[in-house]
């Protein structure tokens, strides 16, 4: 999200620019510009230190497109299905910037995991390298998911840092943390396409705010089936 804030930075700064220099064509105050300028900094200023980007993803959120929206719903149902399937707790899950805002959280949206079974799994450390495994593949969910329903994938970076993130410490190379990601990627694609028809119907639960149990009976309830 930094990168679209400065991005938007960028864009505005220029617009104000083009203002300036064709301020007089059109008997624009040279104030006007200026000031503007000046209310724009000290907001992205503030947004980015203070809200952690919150109004530029609310920004964002707001002119979305419905695609892009709709990229959301099965970006994180592609984690919801593979975290539950891995037994990993889901605390619960957000699909705009105004949601995620509202619980006090950063980014446009998500499934909000409660990562304290990877320190309760620390003890074992073959139990820690398989549960860390699994997570990894859940961060990927994000992206398998967009890659089989769009062909492509134009979410996941805030999860593809938090997947170098969980294995830096024991990645060596670059080459070795895109295989992993690879692999990652292709597990959590299998396991979205073996239960596709649960994920689907997830899609329609998470789309219509169905809470973390109701979704999650909905997996167990077609898990019993198929």
């Amino acid at each position: 999200m930094q990168e679209t804030g400065l991005n938007i930075l960028a864009i505005s700064i220029f617009t104000i620019t083009l203002s300036v220099l064709l301020g007089p064509l059109f008997n624009l105050s040279p104030y006007i510009p200026a000031g503007a300028t000046f209310i724009l900094l000290s907001l992205i200023t503030v947004d980015t230190l203070n809200w952690q980007n919150k109004g530029v993803n609310l920004l964002i959120n707001i002119f979305a497109s419905s695609e892009q929206k709709e990229r959301v719903i099965y970006h994180e149902a592609g984690h919801f299905l593979t975290a539950h399937l891995f037994n990993i707790p889901i605390q619960g899950y957000t699909l705009t910037a105004w949601e995620t805002l509202k619980q006090r959280n950063g980014g446009i949206g998500g499934v909000i995991f409660d990562t304290q079974f990877l320190e309760k799994k620390g003890q074992d450390i073959r139990e820690f390298n398989l549960m860390l495994e699994r997570f990894g593949v859940v961060l990927m969910g994000g992206i398998a998911a967009e890659k089989l329903q769009y062909k492509n994938s134009e979410g996941g970076q805030e999860d593809l840092i938090k997947f170098g993130e969980i294995y830096a410490p024991i990645t060596l190379t670059s080459s070795n943390l895109e295989m992993r990601k690879r692999l990652a990627i292709l597990q959590a694609t299998t396991m979205i396409e073996t239960h596709k028809e649960t994920y689907l119907k997830l899609v329609e639960f998470m789309r219509q705010r169905k809470s973390v149990a109701e979704c999650q009976a909905l997996i167990e309830e077609n898990l019993m089936v198929s």
